[in-house]
């Protein structure tokens, strides 16, 4: 009986850390954003029909803000699975070399200062080169608006089910946020 239970218990506990490594997985795959480029998000647009807004997370390789916003607000497991929901999840390097062409105008990288900047980052950020920036396109690829700072998930949340779930359409942001 005894090499019974140590057989039965060795088996149990095996299991139950075999299944216990499965959800972290399954809880980490459904937790990540499957981040796209400016062209690939429009190419989405595009051949799905508009079914998704655009939201572009604009960011610099040295911006530590930029770091932890990624860290502590895109990985949050609600934030992830409101936004893969709602929007076309968008990196933009505010600093990014390579040119991009939207609606027939190419925006390149200008040097300046010590880093430089992207023509498309200026434009989306209506020239405050601030990090990290958030902006919210509607299915149309209009700006809704621009959402300079860092944001952890709750007030990140409230900000994007704001656009997300189109109540900027009826409801002013300073009625919405009370």
């Amino acid at each position: 009986m005894h090499k019974f239970l140590t057989n039965f218990s060795n088996k149990t506990i095996y299991f139950l850390l075999l299944l216990g490594s499965m959800q972290t997985v399954f809880a980490q795959e459904s937790s990540s954003i499957d981040w796209l480029n400016f062209e690939q998000a429009v190419a989405l647009q595009k051949k799905e029909g508009n079914l998704k807004k655009i939201f572009i997370d604009v960011y610099t390789d040295w911006c530590g803000w930029c770091k932890k916003m990624d860290k502590n607000t895109f990985q949050n497991p609600e934030v992830a699975a409101y936004m893969k929901q709602h929007f076309y999840m968008v990196k933009l390097d505010g600093e990014g070399k390579e040119p991009i062409v939207f609606r027939d105008q190419t925006f390149s990288f200008v040097p300046s200062g010590r880093n430089g900047y992207h023509e498309l980052a200026a434009n989306l950020l209506q020239g405050q080169l601030s990090y990290p920036t958030v902006v919210y396109l509607d299915e149309n690829m209009n700006m809704l608006s621009p959402v300079p700072g860092y944001l952890t998930p709750e007030p990140f949340l409230k900000i994007a089910s704001f656009f997300g779930n189109n109540i900027y359409k009826t409801t002013s942001w300073e009625d919405y946020s009370k």
